[in-house]
């Protein structure tokens, strides 16, 4: 059954502390990625991948708290077209999830902007690892990537909005803290025809690979193809532009 109110997804770039302070009331639930349970303990799931290190975990799992690993997530990104056309890296991960597992109304990303700065902080805890910006063929646009989870939920009238602070790769408007008090926005209706054109230009491709795991699949996935996809979407989002963003 889809909700009422939005989820809060919360990633691990240094403007997620901003998220401390919303009032939980606001959202029907709120996805931690990786170690960003560590920004607010009222967490309702905890998403990360399957080697995440266990030192890093929640040192503990509250009532009504769960745990989602990859037997969660990778058949709910299946049901979205597979890990490979939505870009494998868990902002993207989550999102899906919880399109998915969650059914909500809309969804706000804080500190998931996959912008990292030469010098300073990427990350709220200090340093880490830019995952968006491995050299991985599902991740040649994050722009792209960011604007089929926007269409995909669009579908099923779900907003995707972002945290009103700073760049972002994520091409979904920002929502503030006053605008989700009053309501967040609802989701508008994308351009069906365009969206279709993006879909069933992946089936031809046909790039699924069911475990999830595509780095360790036979399949040859071509970069070019993909990259004809990742326009698809952008166009679908704005036609005509945002061309740039391809690779």
């Amino acid at each position: 059954m889809t909700q009422t109110k939005p989820i809060l997804i919360l990633g691990s770039a240094p403007n997620v502390t901003q998220a401390r302070d919303l009032p939980k009331s606001l959202f029907s639930a709120i996805v931690a990625i990786n170690n960003a349970w560590q920004v607010r303990d009222d967490w309702d799931y905890h998403i990360a991948p399957d080697d995440f290190a266990p030192d890093r975990m929640p040192p503990m799992v509250g009532e009504g708290q769960r745990l989602i690993r990859s037997e969660h997530y990778v058949p709910a990104n299946n049901a979205y077209g597979g890990i490979v056309y939505a870009g494998g890296t868990m902002a993207f991960t989550a999102g899906y999830w919880a399109l998915h597992a969650l059914r909500p109304a809309g969804i706000v990303f804080y500190g998931c902007d996959m912008v990292y700065p030469a010098q300073g902080k990427g990350h709220f805890y200090g340093t880490g690892t830019a995952d968006p910006l491995r050299d991985d063929v599902t991740l040649r646009s994050l722009e792209a990537k960011s604007a089929r989870l926007m269409l995909l939920a669009a579908l099923q009238d779900c907003a995707c909005l972002r945290a009103p602070f700073g760049e972002s790769r994520l091409v979904c408007p920002v929502v503030s803290p006053e605008q989700l008090e009053a309501g967040a926005p609802r989701a508008q209706a994308p351009d069906l025809i365009a969206v279709g054109r993006a879909q069933a230009r992946e089936a031809e491709l046909g790039y699924i690979v069911e475990s999830g795991r595509y780095w360790e699949s036979d399949m040859p996935i071509l970069a070019e193809e993909l990259d004809t996809v990742d326009r698809l979407w952008l166009d679908a989002t704005w036609p005509g532009t945002m061309r740039a963003s391809v690779a």
